[in-house]
């Protein structure tokens, strides 16, 4: 069962293969349909998920009560609430499916005995976090240093699905933007290809 799917855990180069069939077959597969919550506010995560096919999102409600995505997640990600499910707290976020997903499911006492009993799971912990981390600042370093134009082509370049399924409202309040100024960028861009 070590598919494609498990990619994010085959592309760390330390395990042994029957650790990683080990880690693959703990999963058990899940049908979600669109609209449906994986996670909702004010629950704890005692799960995450790799997605195997769909798009999904995470958004909280700001003060004003607005609905403001924070992140996309596309296949062969891990869809998470890292300090839900690690902190065991209820969780801020709200993560709900775009699109019909197919997800594969680790339950989070089957991850800590398999965490405890693996030393490379604990290795590639580490590994897939920091790499988490160093993308989460990026990306709001981003925010304040990249014109929406651009933090929008990026988008485009990495999550290409996101533009093909996402409605506009929800990838403008990830970019940062009014549905309007997308609107306005995405008509600069078709008009004038070349400003890229």
């Amino acid at each position: 069962m070590t598919s494609k799917i498990f990619d994010v855990y085959s592309d760390f180069p330390f395990f042994f293969e029957d650790e990683l069939s080990e880690i693959c077959l703990a999963h058990e597969k899940m049908i979600f349909h669109k609209g449906d919550f994986i996670l909702e506010e004010g629950k704890t995560a005692n799960e995450y998920y790799i997605l195997e096919k769909g798009l999904a999102r995470s958004f909280v409600n700001d003060f004003n009560g607005n609905d403001v995505t924070t992140h996309f997640f596309v296949e062969k990600e891990v869809v998470i609430d890292v300090s839900s499910l690690f902190q065991r707290i209820p969780t801020q976020e709200n993560i709900v499916c775009i699109t019909d997903c197919e997800c594969w499911k680790l339950d989070f006492e089957v991850f800590q005995e398999l965490f405890h009993r693996i030393p490379n799971l604990r290795e590639w912990g580490r590994a897939w976090m920091s790499q988490e981390l160093f993308r989460y600042k990026q990306r709001s370093v981003e925010m304040f240093t990249l014109s929406a134009t651009k933090r929008y082509l990026n988008l485009l370049q990495e999550k290409n699905q996101v533009v093909q399924f996402a409605p506009l409202k929800q990838i403008a309040s990830y970019l940062g933007v009014t549905d309007t100024s997308l609107s306005r960028i995405r008509k600069e861009l078709v008009s004038h290809p070349n400003k890229k």
